[in-house]
């Protein structure tokens, strides 16, 4: 809100005027205290006027004045609106050259009309005004003009966005929170609403209960497709959880603390339950979201320039406009498409096409994003259910070549952050905000086979009759009347495009992870062999090893993909030998993973766990052949290489940088000692440790911070059912293994052999036993 810069207005000349000054001052104290004037409408508008022009106020306290005295109870309001207009033409210079100037830091000196507005009460009048209908005691209630409310909700969103403190100010009140929801009724006003709204929760400390709300489920059903559309942006707000910064950085002592403190449910996952529980909610989501261009509606040409501008944030939407345009000109001649028209028409008339396809593209921007937060809710499963059957997946997959992955933005590389929440154009945040919900709908899921066609599924079940094994249970139950229709899956074109982009190309994090989803959760062969098929291992490989990558980013996820990719495959393994086929493409793979072993020690993990068992197999011939051959697993079995990763691996976290991105190393280090338990080599590695220390000079560092570390696992992973879930997926060692052997380690009996205190001399030892108490 305006404050005491006030005070420092100039006054014309270049001096001060100790009257105006002390006026502002007085009039933001009793703003301050309650005592004195609470409103500027209440100086006498003589001294008003006279000081105006001195103080540069152009009129607006004035104006303030006879548009509280035309708007009393009773009135006609028709005054009062001319002198809002007057009002609104002033603010909204101001509010324009905030939005096309990169959004200047909100002061006074910057923008004194909007600063001047707020502090003679213009705010507080306008809330007023808006209200005033629903304060009444008679029993007609007389509703505003629809130009006026408007206007007055035009003025306040320009005061929001141009002088500090106002949006605050109106987040508080929550009587006109939710007062707001009530004007979404009506068609005229709803744009000026959504992004009073939308702005507003954007700020607001506590989240809102969308139960609070008058008859949400019938003001949802009231909305037209288009409405809902932007009805989502507000939404994603609401049934998000608050951001406590990057969540693969923050530490998991912090984030488990604060769990504790959390209620739950949670107001956003109670609110995810209130959506869910609007009739016919999901199943508009997902028309609007597989919809095609020209299947969208909209009242004219001047109407959805209307639409356009409330989505404009800054230049950067209208510049990608013009770049599409431009780029259907260039390309008209060489391709051809459902599209291909707009092309022969002089760019006036293909821009409006253009705009309608990037309006189109927003708005899926914002439904996706919805649907992917309640995929990952806590009702993800009635979630799961209701995208199947109302065949979201096959209708993305209809929309993939002609919307969601054009060829003529294939060329486009962009290479930004992985951040969901970047700046970045429409087109890029539709392509990751779609990668994004392919990760959620896939992930430890058995509906992952609807991203496949009927063909494809065949497949699958042919891989596992050509080896001898049973179909999965998964795919056995897949119904076929809801998988993706057409010559290819979902899957199969995101293996496509993949293979396009740019080595370092951040789309290529996404579909790495996305495609990694689908193999996520129990091991599947036939699954690892269809995408094997389609020659996956070696593209990555190529972009590990040949193609230049430098992005920590882009190498993790492949290193991910590649270890479930080649989990306990031999075949893999064989691949993997015929592409990395010289000393030097072998040296420079390990390079990558020595790099940084919190982006590769999921891969690491992957090769113990599948040397492990291919060392079980030894009657068979392929097995032991692949065994002798394969340099990664003939690096792998050597103890020394082991023990290296083991090292590093303990030695590069601690209890206190334990994060969601990291915590993955600890796993991995005690995937080698139940391995190494198993073989009763426990002890070994353990003294190993120990010898490591006192070769560094510095005992105790390695087995004090490993102790530690296990101590932390147990309180983590005993009251997590959904992670001890994954490790024993993952890893193939059932999660009670896991548990039993994290007890022997810390076992308190310094005679044991298995236990990591037997392996520190007493005056080294240093067992924090106060690091994680409460």
């Amino acid at each position: 809100m305006a404050t005491l810069l006030g005070s420092e207005s100039p006054c014309a000349g270049g001096k001060r005027r100790p009257c105006n000054s002390s006026i502002i001052a007085k009039f933001t104290a009793s703003k301050i205290t309650g005592q004195g004037f609470s409103r500027g409408t209440e100086l006498p508008g003589g001294l008003l006027q006279e000081r105006d022009k001195g103080a540069k106020w152009h009129g607006i306290p004035t104006l303030l004045q006879r548009l509280y005295e035309s708007s009393h109870p009773n009135s006609d309001l028709s005054n009062a609106h001319s002198f809002l207009k007057v009002l609104s033409s002033q603010l909204s210079m101001e509010a324009m050259s905030f939005v096309t100037e990169d959004r200047k830091t909100a002061q006074e000196s910057t923008f004194p009309n909007t600063y001047t507005f707020d502090l003679f009460g213009g705010v507080d009048l306008l809330v007023e005004i808006l209200m005033r209908p629903t304060l009444t005691m008679q029993k007609k209630k007389k509703n505003l003009n629809d130009d006026l409310v408007k206007d007055c909700l035009s003025v306040l969103y320009n005061c929001c966005i141009c002088t500090e403190g106002v949006t605050k100010s109106l987040a508080a009140r929550d009587d006109f929170v939710l007062f707001l929801f009530t004007l979404m009724t009506n068609k005229k006003t709803f744009l000026q609403t959504a992004t009073l709204i939308e702005d507003i929760l954007g700020v607001k400390k506590e989240m809102i209960h969308l139960e609070g709300i008058p008859n949400l489920s019938g003001l949802v059903q009231s909305f037209d497709q288009q409405q809902l559309a932007n009805f989502c942006r507000i939404l994603s707000v609401t049934i998000s959880e608050p951001d406590v910064g990057n969540d693969d950085k923050h530490t998991l002592l912090a984030k488990n603390a604060q769990q504790k403190c959390i209620a739950s449910p949670s107001r956003a996952e109670v609110n995810q339950v209130t959506l869910l529980n609007i009739p016919g909610f999901i199943e508009r989501l997902c028309k609007l979201a597989t919809r095609k261009v020209s299947e969208a509606t909209g009242a004219n040409f001047l109407q959805e320039l209307e639409d356009w501008y409330t989505w404009l944030d800054n230049a950067l939407v209208l510049d990608a406009l013009m770049q599409m345009a431009t780029e259907e000109a260039e390309q008209s001649s060489t391709e051809s498409s459902d599209e291909s028209s707009l092309a022969t028409s002089p760019l006036r008339h293909r821009l409006p096409q253009s705009m309608k396809i990037v309006h189109e593209i927003m708005y899926k921007v914002e439904v996706l994003y919805v649907l992917c937060v309640l995929l990952m809710g806590r009702q993800r499963n009635q979630v799961h259910k209701m995208l199947a059957d109302f065949r979201l997946i096959p209708g993305l997959n209809n929309l993939f070549d002609k919307l969601i992955w054009r060829k003529y933005t294939a060329t486009n590389h962009v290479v930004h952050g992985q951040n969901e929440n970047c700046d970045c154009s429409p087109e890029i945040s539709f392509k990751i905000q779609f990668l994004r919900l392919l990760q959620s709908f896939s992930d430890h899921h058995e509906n992952k086979y609807l991203l496949l066609n009927s063909q494809e599924l065949n497949e699958l079940s042919a891989i596992s009759m050509k080896a001898n094994i049973p179909e999965v249970e998964a795919l056995v139950n897949t119904d076929r009347s809801l998988v993706c229709d057409g010559k290819k899956g979902l899957l199969t074109r995101l293996l496509t495009v993949m293979k396009r982009e740019p080595p370092d190309s951040s789309f290529r994090f996404w579909q790495a992870r996305a495609v990694e989803s689908f193999l996520r959760g129990a091991t599947s062969y036939a699954d690892q062999m269809f995408l094997l098929k389609r020659g996956l291992l070696e593209h990555i490989l190529f972009c590990i090893i040949d193609s230049g990558c430098t992005s920590r980013d882009v190498l993790q996820s492949y290193f991910d993909l590649l270890g479930e990719l080649m989990k306990f495959n031999i075949d893999a393994f064989k691949r993997f030998n015929k592409y990395v086929n010289t000393p030097e493409k072998f040296e420079a793979f390990m390079t990558q993973i020595n790099s940084s072993l919190v982006d590769s020690n999921m891969l690491v993990r992957c090769i113990v766990l599948s040397l492990d068992r291919f060392e079980s197999q030894t009657e068979d011939v392929k097995v032991v052949e692949v065994l002798s051959e394969c340099c990664l697993l003939s690096y792998m079995a050597r103890v020394e290489s082991r023990l290296s990763f083991l090292f590093r691996l303990i030695n590069i976290i601690n209890v206190q940088t334990l994060t969601q991105e990291n915590v993955s190393c600890l796993n991995t280090s005690l995937v080698i000692l139940m391995l190494a338990r198993r073989r009763a080599k426990l002890p070994f590695y353990l003294n190993a440790l120990r010898e490591k220390e006192y070769a560094e000079k510095y005992p105790g560092f390695l087995l004090n911070n490993f102790h530690n570390l296990l101590r932390f696992w147990q309180r983590h992973y005993l009251n997590k059912d959904k992670d001890s879930t994954c490790l024993e997926n993952s890893s193939c060692i059932p999660f009670s293994y896991w548990k039993e052997t994290v007890s022997v380690l810390l076992g308190a009996d310094r005679t044991s052999l298995c236990a990591i205190a037997s392996y520190i001399d007493e005056p080294f030892m240093d067992l924090d036993r106060d690091l994680l108490e409460d």
